[in-house]
């Protein structure tokens, strides 16, 4: 047989192979069995060993391929990656929907009334990044910090439901969910028990866990699954890709090989959402994977464009989370925490109970108004809950099961760990609205000097890789650092002799220190742990201010023009600036290399109120620079053509939406005409 007849054989088989995959593992598919396709994987291999040369990253045959990896290398995404907002009841959403609305409003002078949403189950699993070019997968990668995510391609190659190869040569990002099987999960149990092993809580946790193994054969093994419910890049010539609606995303991920989740729907308003979601709660446990809630997407792309994203999540979608999960158990003790600012925080230690598929033996009491109102004692029974990650809490106390031996709770006059006085202040908490807490009024507390460290190394502050509490206590208590500042100062020598350290590790930490010296204003004012400000505070004050100096010099009235910042919390941010050990401590942070970027700011509202529609390839801008461009000076984008679109900003291989803006007479701009409409203001 000639090499170009062996070569056809090699492309036909793998044909074959791949579409009795898709069929099987996809599609489900009664009359197909793995069995059918083994005789012609054992045909494909032999060929392949045989003629190396015609061998492809993309075969069938390369799922489980290589060596087990020595580590995971890091990947930064080219989008983003949000984790959605909550909602625990028809409220929230009706809160979510008017806040949409408002915004909507506001853009096109009008209330849409067209606005529905796709609603898809919300799969208990990891979320994944999947890059393709030319239709072959490239990475996979972890949502990690939501910037950068860690590499587990080899991994992912594994799964049965993910395409190495797409039906057209794409360059695109899906994402999507990966999850393990109740069957699986089940199966790999009775073995754990079999063999007198602690049993595994969740699936999730298991495909978590199976993800971050390093030889890609144990992760075959466990057969995990992945659902695809997201295109959030299309490159290229890909862009002819007709992406409206959420609901045409999920046929189009369908079409190209990818599974999907079948019983999304798509609902006119939230009443009907809540029919679903009253169907679902009923069968949760109806799915091969665990079902945590519905979640509901604004279904047109055009919609979702203009409202955006938030510091951390997008506006136009939300998570609709089941009840939470509610059991008996009886508290052991109570415990205070310090935090890094200082409250005290009562904990209940109890007798381990099962909760959303988890042991869990600590719920939080929030504060001692809180221990008032439940009137709880040590030693009570006690119904508590827990909804996916939210903390555990205690909800009531079972009086009648009471014996008189129960112990009550007085709230502490000192400290319990440094045992300096405490002080009852008024706190005001998004979650628990308006009460009282205590705190320690000695600012260098060992706890809140650990706390504040904790939240300062944290991947959404300064992200000081392998950088853990169990080392900045081992420095705190070594004398070797006092405060933040201090880790910038760190050698090789400081650490190497440390336990837990070598030369390498201690080459590593001082390597991810040195990285972390170039932040951005907002990470840098939220790694501060300024009470009562977070992410998205930090993120809209750093906007506003532009620079550290600035926002150190604000007075009170100038930080409560800041969008959300209202009194209390610029009290909060004043008299922190105004604290002149906080002084030292940022000029000791820029002293020793910390250098803030330029904060991005609203340039103008040359633009505003204008809707714009991108289409093809800009020369000297991404489409993604472009859109920040546009909204920087109060613009908004769309993502398909319509009468309320005031500009098409096309580039070199432009598509139908050009055709479409010409149709609708829209006026046309290239991008010299686009950068001439920004004027002098814009700088590339």
């Amino acid at each position: 047989m000639s090499d170009k007849n062996i070569e056809k054989k090699i492309e036909k088989l793998r044909a074959q192979v791949d579409d009795l995959r898709y069929r099987y593992h996809v599609k489900n598919d009664p009359e197909v069995t793995d069995k059918m396709y083994e005789g012609l994987m054992d045909e494909l291999k032999k060929l392949e060993q045989q003629y190396p040369e015609f061998l492809s990253p993309d075969s069938p045959t390369q799922r489980v391929a290589g060596e087990p990896l020595e580590k995971f290398e890091k990947v930064v995404h080219e989008v983003p990656q949000w984790s959605f907002d909550d909602a625990f009841c028809v409220e929230d959403l009706e809160n979510w929907e008017e806040r949409n609305a408002k915004i909507l409003e506001k853009i096109y002078g009008t209330r849409p009334k067209d606005l529905n949403y796709s609603v898809e189950l919300k799969i208990d699993g990891l979320h994944m990044v999947l890059t393709y070019e030319k239709g072959i997968l490239q990475t996979a990668a972890t949502r990690g910090d939501g910037k950068i995510g860690e590499n587990v391609t080899q991994n992912m190659k594994t799964i049965e439901t993910v395409p190495l190869k797409l039906d057209e040569p794409l360059d695109i990002v899906v994402e999507g969910e990966v999850w393990m099987g109740t069957t699986m999960f089940e199966r790999m149990n009775k073995e754990r028990e079999k063999n007198g092993e602690v049993l595994y809580a969740n699936p999730r946790n298991v495909a978590a866990g199976t993800m971050r193994q390093l030889d890609a054969k144990i992760v075959a093994s466990r057969k995990l699954s992945f659902t695809a419910y997201d295109i959030s890049l299309v490159k290229g010539e890909s862009i002819h890709l007709s992406l409206e609606t959420q609901e045409s995303e999920l046929k189009i991920l369908s079409k190209l090989g990818f599974l999907t989740e079948k019983h999304s729907t798509i609902c006119k308003n939230i009443p009907d959402v809540m029919k679903e979601y009253e169907k679902w709660h009923k069968r949760e446990k109806s799915q091969e994977f665990w079902v945590d809630g519905l979640v509901l997407k604004v279904n047109q792309k055009e919609y979702q464009d203009a409202l955006g994203f938030t510091g951390k999540s997008p506006r136009w979608a939300i998570a609709l989370k089941f009840p939470a999960e509610q059991g008996t158990t009886k508290i052991k003790d109570i415990y205070v925490q310090v935090g890094r600012t200082g409250v005290l925080t009562p904990v209940a230690l109890m007798e381990p109970v099962q909760l959303a598929g988890t042991t869990v033996t600590h719920a939080t009491l929030h504060n001692f108004d809180e221990i008032e109102r439940l009137g709880v004692r040590v030693g009570d029974h006690v119904v508590v809950e827990k909804a996916g990650d939210i903390i555990p809490k205690v909800l009531r106390v079972l009086e009648k099961m009471r014996d008189g031996s129960e112990k009550k709770i007085s709230a502490p006059k000192t400290c319990s760990i440094c045992h300096a006085q405490v002080e009852r202040k008024d706190i005001t908490d998004k979650k628990q609205g308006k009460s009282a807490g205590y705190f320690c009024t000695n600012k260098k507390c060992y706890s809140q000097e650990l706390q504040g460290l904790k939240h300062f190394v944290s991947k959404k502050a300064f992200n000081i890789d392998g950088l853990s509490i169990k080392i900045v206590e081992q420095l705190l208590n070594e004398g070797i650092i006092k405060n933040a500042a201090d880790l910038y100062t760190l050698k090789v020598g400081d650490l190497e002799h440390l336990e837990r350290f070598g030369e390498k590790s201690a080459h590593n930490l001082v390597g991810a220190i040195e990285n972390s010296k170039r932040v951005t204003l907002a990470r840098f004012l939220f790694g501060l742990g300024i009470p009562q400000v977070g992410e998205e505070t930090a993120l809209r004050i750093a906007e506003t201010f532009g620079s550290i100096q600035k926002i150190q010099n604000a007075t009170k009235e100038q930080l409560e023009l800041v969008e959300d910042v209202g009194p209390r919390v610029a009290e909060s941010i004043a008299e922190f600036f105004a604290d002149p050990d906080k002084k030292v401590l940022i000029e000791s942070l820029l002293e020793n290399g910390i250098r803030i970027e330029k904060q991005k700011k609203k340039n103008s509202q040359k633009l505003e109120g204008k809707t714009f529609v991108l289409t093809g390839t800009l020369s000297t801008l991404t489409r993604d620079q472009a859109k920040e461009v546009i909204r920087a000076h109060g613009g908004s984008v769309s993502s398909s053509v319509s009468k309320n679109t005031d500009y098409v900003l096309a580039g070199e291989s432009a598509g139908s939406k050009l055709d479409k803006a010409k149709d609708f007479r829209i006026k046309i701009l290239d991008e010299e005409d686009f950068l001439q409409l920004l004027g002098e203001e814009h700088q590339l």
